[in-house]
């Protein structure tokens, strides 16, 4: 009976997280934020998840990233998520950014501005659509308004592109998705689009404004978006079960926005000391399986005591932001998402030391249960990157177009041009990936070639702080990371859940002998 007394208390202590004592879900302060649509389809699940496991609530309303950032300033938001910095002079000519209490950039997520469109050919639903840059940047300049234009049929060998104008539909609000668009059209194509970043999209003159992803998203989606296309992180596609445009990269090949694709994408960016991203060579990254239009979006958090944030929202705060670089991560992909890298998750728990009332423990890799990265290695090793499978032969610009759906088209587009069909279910994964294959099949020379063909990849090494110091990488193998706990968790469904197994384990332990000592003492008074 002792033993099993131990053993409950045991396990109620395991139920609590490491032996500490159990926090009440209530103490958790309300904390909440404003800002970017691009990536709130993963913080409404975070939020969610946080909910339930931890009793934790952070309420959160998408209103655009511009908007987010001013409620920061003002002081009514305990937080902002945005995909662009704080802008002290605008290029759309708005007012300056200016914030008067001290702050931090945390990265949350990587993932794709994605073209999202709505065509039939014949009456059926187009879902292969390729487009290059150029194509892009024309049709949202309000140059290119009919989708049989001579460069869309390029782009598209085995379309017959029908006689249908084209409604380019953009974001009413300021917005982040905006300004990285228009970033990368800028930079890729600045002789067409001569407009510089702008928060705040013109609209061209044969299209439609919006608000928010939402709003973007779901004109495109009905029956009237016949012809619409519109700019628009992948997760709102896949959610609306809508194709995206395959975009050239400058590899040559036409790709869709996967989280792997991101991924390889993003092993080129160049990272702030503040952590904010430099895209330039993201853009411009001559592997294969590129996505160009790759971003990271941030979260803006506190590092001071200022307007309604106090240090109980900071201990809020930051175990939020630990649950998102860790656990959070596990369904970037599913939601349309593309997870951090390990050096981002620690240069992150650095930014969350800075909040006033979190843990300044900070975030233990070994313990963080994120997809991109295994407990030990080196932090330059990105394992849905070095995994990623190489595009097809169809996806190459040519003759040839692929006849597969992407982002949340099922099914595939019957050729209807002059070029040939084929399936972009992906070739063999890289050098290190085929290695990696070799290696759990027991085939040491092919887990040594593959660590040294990683090795001479062209991936970015980044420092403690996030910043790009060289260009190395290592062979690696699949991530299984442990499940992550929060430094001080609340008392949820898994807590519940352990210590009602242990009081069954309790009862199992301690109901046969009282049931056997009845048994005796019934026999013993028995004639």
């Amino acid at each position: 009976m002792a033993t099993a007394v131990i053993f409950l208390l045991a396990a109620a202590g395991l139920a609590t997280g490491a032996g500490s004592p159990a926090v009440a879900a209530d103490s958790y302060a309300r904390i909440s934020g404003t800002g970017s649509t691009w990536s709130q389809n993963a913080l409404d699940q975070w939020r969610t998840n946080v909910a339930t496991n931890y009793g934790m609530t952070v309420n959160y309303s998408g209103v655009g990233s511009s908007a987010g950032r001013r409620d920061f300033i003002s002081g009514t938001v305990d937080f902002a998520i945005s995909e662009i910095p704080f802008q002290s002079n605008p290029e759309d000519g708005s007012q300056p950014e200016t914030p008067t209490t001290s702050y931090a950039y945390m990265p949350i997520v990587a993932g794709g501005t994605s073209f999202m469109y709505n065509l039939k050919i014949g009456g059926k639903r187009v879902t292969n659509l390729r487009l290059s840059g150029a194509t892009i940047t024309r049709i949202f300049a309000g140059q290119i308004t009919n989708w049989n234009d001579a460069a869309i049929k390029a782009d598209n060998p085995g379309l017959a592109m029908p006689d249908k104008a084209i409604v380019p539909v953009v974001r009413s609000d300021g917005s982040g998705s905006s300004a990285q668009f228009s970033l990368w059209m800028s930079k890729q194509h600045g002789d067409i689009w001569k407009n510089g970043l702008r928060s705040q999209f013109p609209v061209p003159a044969n299209g439609k404004a919006q608000n928010g992803s939402l709003g973007v998203a779901g004109y495109v989606s009905q029956d009237y978006g016949e012809g619409a296309i519109t700019y628009v992180e992948y997760s709102y596609a896949l959610k609306s079960g809508f194709p995206v445009a395959k975009v050239l990269n400058s590899a040559g090949y036409y790709i869709e926005p996967t989280a792997s694709s991101v991924a390889v994408a993003m092993m080129k960016a160049r990272i702030n000391t503040d952590l904010t991203q430099i895209l330039d060579d993201v853009y411009n990254n001559p592997d294969p399986r590129t996505y160009p239009l790759s971003s990271y979006s941030y979260m803006i958090v506190p590092t001071q005591v200022a307007g309604i944030f106090t240090t109980d929202k900071g201990r809020t705060l930051g175990a939020f932001a630990e649950y998102v670089l860790c656990e959070g991560q596990q369904q970037a992909e599913q939601l349309g998402y593309s997870p951090l890298p390990m050096n981002l998750v620690k240069a992150g728990s650095e930014q969350i030391k800075r909040i006033p009332g979190a843990n300044t423990a900070g975030i233990d890799t070994n313990k963080c249960n994120n997809p991109t990265f295994k407990p030990g290695e080196d932090e330059s090793n990105n394992q849905l990157a070095l995994t990623a499978k190489q595009p097809a032969a169809c996806d190459k610009q040519g003759p040839d177009q692929c006849t597969t759906g992407t982002a949340g088209a099922t099914g595939e587009t019957p050729v209807s041009g002059s070029g040939s069909g084929g399936s972009s279910a992906g070739a063999a994964g890289s050098a290190a990936a085929a290695g990696t294959a070799g290696a759990a099949a027991g085939d040491p020379a092919a887990a040594t070639d593959a660590a040294a063909a990683a090795a001479s990849a062209d991936a970015p090494l980044y420092d403690s702080n996030g910043n790009l110091i060289s260009g190395a990488s290592g062979g690696g193998v699949a991530a299984a990371s442990s499940p992550f706990t929060l430094a001080e968790g609340g008392w949820g469904a898994p807590q519940f859940l352990m210590l009602a197994a242990a009081i069954l384990l309790l009862g199992a332990i301690v109901t046969p002998p009282l049931t056997s000592r009845r048994l005796r003492r019934g026999s013993s008074t028995r004639p």
